[in-house]
């Protein structure tokens, strides 16, 4: 059956169409006797071409290498369709030659440049027209502008049932075939754009360990909770009352209604069994914080499900606080000053710009990592006698809020501006209305896992560990703690709703605390009272005999003496600061006080170093050096 045409296409004798394929070879410079007669015998046996695609599968690829090139070129000029199962099962290796100056090569054209427009490499672009886009047009015989969703569907139909034929995968078809879509979305020919490449599972899938009795219960609530949750905070459920679905199935089979759990047979074992649960992704096992969230999960699931009245709700309430273990008191994980700057760095080097540029405006703004990501086109304000401002979009709280940006944010703005792909704007997956994301490539939002990819690329770069987005909003968070900034100013750049929340930040350098320490450090330089006493008239050549070199004191060997400090008080700065002075000078009459201040300070450093006070033995090795220096120079002056 031929499929539906936007136009009626002219009928040709077959001594037209084979003058118009001497014609094409000649323009190809290709062909000889062999593809001649080739041509002629198939027009002998199927005078009405279209026929031809009506014979079996296995018949039309045993067609020999003189006749292929004549089913190419009927195809290329509209002349047959073949059926997407012919399309898909032959590799047309040829093909992209042949569409040059067929009827097909305006519509390719176009579909390849707006490909670029999006950010495809042309070689990406022309894998996605020949494989993808040529097939349905020489298929569907319609123009570019005339492909519909159900020619895409109808092609990745045909190549599941190739796979199941033959075991050769479609991976590479379902892959060029979203990033087809996305740009036919872009170019205004599909109403709708790419779905994700990956599918969700429902959740009657994702409860399918769960006793078939209790799963219509977990269904049914995880379907309520749609109603008061984000999808996200609904599959952060899902996966944890998944697991607890799975103890109960395992721990007991014969429970059928949830009515029936009972907190000694049931509830407590399984609040037991979180301390060895393992992470099913790492192998390692769970966090508390994680014991405590899939503890709340079920909690909440059966004590919500009782005050919703179910039928087969417990009677009871099961679940106490003093069930959840007690959860680490955590300081934000920040990068340190010189990591920060090496990360800066490294990602000033990137050669992957946008996910780069990303990750620099989410340390300037401290941005989570989903508000990042929801940033539009226009989500830079400015404010007359008040700068610039930066509006972040409704995130992890449901509340938007603004944050103050400088020029260098402004400049990063303005270049993802230019490396960010175009097009129509997309449909936002929290709010389903149209948004122009500041951050697109391919024609797609930038995703959270190519902005991870690029934060480890850099890391490693910068010979940094593991580094997470979200340490960069920690870094943001505690770069204006030590800038002194307000606790209400804080909450308000953050988009805190709660103090304890921006409190932690404030604890890791508390200015209180900080003050309090210096007070009791020098009340206890005070009353150190008199450290060990020097021999009386010690001389500068004795190194042996007085034990001031072996007391638990920060000691400094001076040309005309030493000095002891308490360790609480650190090394002096101004310890030897006359040895590295570049206005020292000294002379071979000085020789015998160098060499003995040499040797007390090696000594000085083995005794650090048996201490574990590796900077201070670093100190004694550089004066070591310093004094070598000197008594070189004074032998030889």
């Amino acid at each position: 059956m031929l499929p539906e045409h936007d136009y009626a296409p002219t009928p040709e004798t077959p001594a037209q169409i084979y003058a118009a394929y001497l014609v094409h070879l000649q323009r190809r410079d290709r062909g000889n006797t062999a593809y001649a007669q080739a041509a002629r015998s198939f027009l002998r046996r199927w005078p009405r071409v279209q026929s031809w695609a009506d014979i079996p599968l296995d018949e039309q690829l045993a067609a020999n290498c003189s006749t292929r090139p004549f089913v190419t070129f009927l195809m290329v000029s509209r002349r047959l369709q073949p059926g997407y199962d012919y399309l898909v099962h032959r590799k047309l290796s040829s093909l992209w030659h042949e569409l040059t100056d067929s009827c097909l090569q305006p519509d390719l054209d176009q579909f390849i440049s707006a490909a670029l427009e999006l950010g495809f490499t042309e070689r990406v672009a022309s894998a996605i027209g020949s494989q993808i886009i040529a097939r349905l047009l020489i298929q569907t015989g319609r123009p570019l502008t005339g492909l519909r969703e159900s020619d895409l569907q109808e092609l990745l139909h045909a190549c599941h049932v190739r796979q199941e034929r033959t075991g050769r995968g479609a991976k590479h078809y379902r892959s060029t075939t979203h990033s087809a879509r996305q740009i036919l979305f872009h170019l205004g020919i599909l109403d709708t754009q790419a779905r994700p490449a990956v599918t969700a599972l429902t959740l009657e899938q994702r409860m399918v360990d769960v006793p078939v009795a209790l799963r219509p219960a977990f269904v049914a609530y995880l379907n309520r909770k749609y109603a008061t949750c984000v999808p996200k905070t609904v599959s952060s459920l899902a996966t944890r009352l998944a697991h607890f679905g799975r103890y109960l199935a395992a721990a007991d089979p014969s429970l059928t209604s949830l009515n029936q759990l009972d907190r000694r047979r049931h509830i407590e074992p399984f609040i037991t069994s979180l301390t060895t649960a393992t992470n099913s992704v790492t192998g390692e096992p769970i966090t508390v914080a994680d014991r405590i969230r899939r503890i709340h999960a079920v909690g909440n699931f059966l004590a919500e499900i009782t005050e919703w009245g179910w039928d087969d709700a417990p009677p009871r309430r099961l679940i106490f606080r003093t069930d959840l273990p007690r959860p680490p008191r955590c300081l934000p994980r920040y990068l340190p000053v010189d990591s920060d700057r090496k990360l800066t760095a490294a990602l000033a080097k990137s050669p992957y710009r946008l996910a780069a540029d990303a990750l620099l405006v989410q340390r300037a703004c401290g941005l989570r990592i989903g508000e990042l990501l929801d940033l539009e086109l226009d989500c830079i304000h400015e404010i007359p006698g008040q700068g610039s401002w930066l509006k972040v979009p409704l995130g992890k709280l449901n509340s938007e809020r603004m944050i103050p940006v400088n020029d260098e944010v402004l400049t990063l703005v303005d270049r993802i501006t230019t490396t960010r792909s175009s097009g129509r704007p997309m449909i936002h997956p929290r709010t389903g209305a149209p948004a122009d994301f500041l951050f697109t490539h391919h024609g797609k939002r930038l995703s959270q896992n190519a902005v991870r990819e690029e934060l480890n690329r850099a890391a490693q770069a910068a010979s940094l560990g593991h580094i997470t987005p979200h340490q960069l909003r920690h870094t943001y968070a505690t770069a204006l703690i030590n800038a002194g900034v307000s606790l209400q100013a804080l909450m308000a750049l953050l988009g805190h709703v709660s103090t304890q929340m921006s409190l932690r930040y404030a604890h890791l350098f508390d200015h209180t605390v900080r003050t309090e320490y210096e007070r009791a450090l020098d009340l206890a330089k005070s009353h150190i009272g008199a450290l060990p006493k020097t021999a009386v008239g010690l001389p500068i050549t004795d190194i042996t005999g007085t034990g001031w070199k072996d007391t638990p004191a920060i000691k400094s060997r001076l040309a005309g003496g030493y000095c002891l400090r308490a360790p609480a008080q650190g090394s002096c700065p101004y310890a030897n600061i006359c040895e590295h002075c570049p206005s020292f000078h000294t002379d071979s009459t000085h020789l015998a006080v160098l060499a003995a201040q040499r040797i007390d300070a090696q000594d000085l450093a083995a005794d650090a170093e048996k201490r574990g006070w590796i900077d201070e033995a670093e100190r004694h090795h550089n004066l070591v050096s310093r004094l070598d220096a000197l008594i070189t120079g004074s032998a030889s002056a």
